[in-house]
């Protein structure tokens, strides 16, 4: 009788130290961008981004999802200013990742992202590209003026950081107003980018990176960095999240080195 006590003891610890073990399993690290949710059900974070980072995020979506299968990640690209208005209405976004410092603040300032919960991520640079078989010859901004220019792409600056950078810089050595008869704007950075690759302009402003993305175009001038407020982007989670720990956990994801070295390849830089 004390036999058959003592197997039945054995057999039901054991079994609860499974189960125990199994809970562990369920546990969530989410400093180290882990969530290791033993749940069936995948959880959607909608990630509102800058599409300037459309190519790093792909990238980083295959990874992520490999590494957490719980997790589907899902992109809303498009340009900062009009993403953060998406979100001021009341879009159902996890996390916001902005391209200037403005629009992560205005959202911060409204409480829609909380104080704690948005860091700047990484730099950027600004150039003038043309198409790669242009014969145009621009070494100076003050080029862009040159009767051989006849017309300058660049971001709507109301809703484009990147045309806010360029529109700084311009202004800086008072030719903003001087190119305004021949400027095109265009509603996001990748348009602009489109506007030169297709010859429907024949110069533009966009970021290194974006000129990195593309044989259509060549960089032939960097913008000094000394003439606008430094470019970095900015990555935030959104108060009213309804997945605020997978959020939390892809926030820190993409502060780590494995999402750092993906950046890095694609030609953004540290924050200084």
């Amino acid at each position: 009788m004390f036999r058959r006590d003592r197997c039945r003891l054995v057999f039901f610890s054991t079994i609860i130290a499974i189960l125990s073990a199994l809970a562990g399993c369920g546990a969530m690290d989410t400093a180290a961008g882990r969530v290791a949710n033993p749940s069936l059900e995948k959880v959607e974070l909608l990630v509102s981004a800058a599409v300037s980072m459309a190519d790093s995020l792909q990238d980083i979506q295959a990874m992520y999802e490999k590494k957490q299968p719980q997790v589907a990640l899902r992109f809303s690209f498009g340009a900062s200013g009009s993403l953060r208005r998406q979100i001021e209405q009341g879009a159902p976004v996890d996390l916001f990742l902005s391209a200037g410092e403005q629009n992560m603040k205005s959202l911060a300032d409204a409480q829609i992202v909380d104080g704690d919960d948005h860091s700047a991520l990484f730099s950027n640079e600004l150039v003038v590209i043309v198409p790669a078989d242009s014969a145009l010859s621009i070494r100076q901004m003050e080029d862009l003026l040159s009767a051989n220019v006849k017309s300058v792409a660049i971001g709507d600056p109301r809703t484009v950081p990147a045309g806010m950078y360029a529109q700084e810089a311009l202004a800086s050595m008072n030719a903003w107003e001087p190119l305004q008869s021949k400027t095109v704007f265009g509603n996001n950075v990748r348009q602009v980018l489109a506007y030169v690759e297709t010859g429907n302009a024949d110069a533009g402003m966009v970021y290194k990176t974006d000129a990195l993305a593309t044989d259509k175009v060549k960089a032939v001038l960097a913008v000094d960095s000394g003439s606008h407020r430094p470019i970095h982007y900015y990555i935030g989670i959104v108060k009213e999240t309804k997945h605020r720990e997978q959020a939390k956990a892809f926030y820190h994801f993409l502060q780590g080195q494995e999402a750092r070295d993906i950046f890095t390849r694609y030609g953004f830089g540290n924050v200084r």
